[in-house]
């Protein structure tokens, strides 16, 4: 059983092949409303995959905190602690997709009012996890506490540092896996990724996008490379691996076969439009993993 403690969006995507300057107004090819948020969306990458996934969050009293909430109880995640908030509006990312990228600016919206409160209702559930998700688009000082309530249950943590400016590194203390991006990396430790690596091994791992992903065990450096394929949108490939990190390492695979296995689902991800669009089940990443 796994618990995400985490934001959830509806994102207002837009997609285009002219980026405008400064001032400039330009025509669009595509605008849609998907769901997201990177709680959301590593809660849902896990449970496509056939975990049993429990969502702790918040949205507000409007349509797309409806639809959110429905999406994922359609996917399969347990919603009772998803709470919904009187007081604001649900969160939102704004996604512009150019060139194969994105560029996101995200509103928090309800997500900022996930506070110690809702921590709390939810203690007897995080006390009965096997591994406890969380992300860094909820109020750092709910992050803190989260942290500290998961050590106390010796509850490991996946944390996935974004945005990382919300990080402080005497988490590392209550967390089991963090995986940054090489950027966020270097922005958290500032250091050289491999120094950053050998302080933490085994527990450290950082994605390199389509390259792969690389960690640490203590005596050598392990790069787990990425399976290449045509992207479509990119922006739910570092969710889709974490969620499917997590699934993996709860099903008992050793870090270095679950690394891979995440790797597999992250590359099927961006096969297709949208941050959950294209998340795998099981057996698309054991098809492609036997490919």
């Amino acid at each position: 059983m796994i618990t995400v403690i985490g934001s959830i969006n509806m994102d207002l995507v837009v997609d285009t092949t002219i980026f405008p300057k400064q001032g400039e107004t330009v025509l669009g090819n595509r605008f849609e409303t998907v769901p997201g948020g990177k709680g959301a969306n590593q809660a849902v990458a896990a449970a496509r995959l056939g975990g049993e996934i429990h969502m702790v969050g918040a949205v507000g009293q409007d349509g797309f905190g409806q639809e959110l909430t429905a999406n994922l109880s359609t996917e399969g995640i347990h919603t009772r602690f998803v709470a919904t908030a009187q007081e604001t509006a649900t969160g939102i990312a704004n996604i512009l997709l150019y060139e194969n990228d994105n560029r996101i600016i995200v509103v928090p919206g309800a997500n900022g009012l996930v506070t110690e409160a809702e921590i709390d209702e939810a203690r007897e559930l995080i006390d009965r996890s096997e591994l406890v998700i969380m992300q860094l688009e909820i109020p750092q000082e709910t992050v803190d506490y989260a942290l500290r309530i998961c050590k106390e249950a010796d509850i490991p943590v996946l944390l996935n540092p974004a945005p990382a400016k919300n990080f402080k590194e005497e988490w590392m203390n209550n967390i089991a896996y963090l995986t940054p991006n090489e950027t966020e990396c270097e922005e958290i430790f500032h250091s050289e990724i491999e120094e950053a690596l050998e302080k933490y091994p085994n527990q450290l791992i950082v994605t390199l996008g389509a390259a792969g992903a690389r960690y640490y065990n203590g005596k050598e450096h392990i790069f787990i490379e990425g399976f290449k394929t045509k992207a479509v949108d990119t922006t739910g490939a570092g969710d889709t691996f974490n969620g499917a990190l997590a699934y993996a390492i709860t099903s008992g695979q050793p870090l270095k076969e679950a690394v891979r296995f995440a790797n597999i689902a992250a590359s099927l991800s961006v096969e297709k439009f949208g941050a959950q669009g294209g998340m795998p089940t099981l057996q698309m990443v054991e098809a492609r993993l036997k490919g």
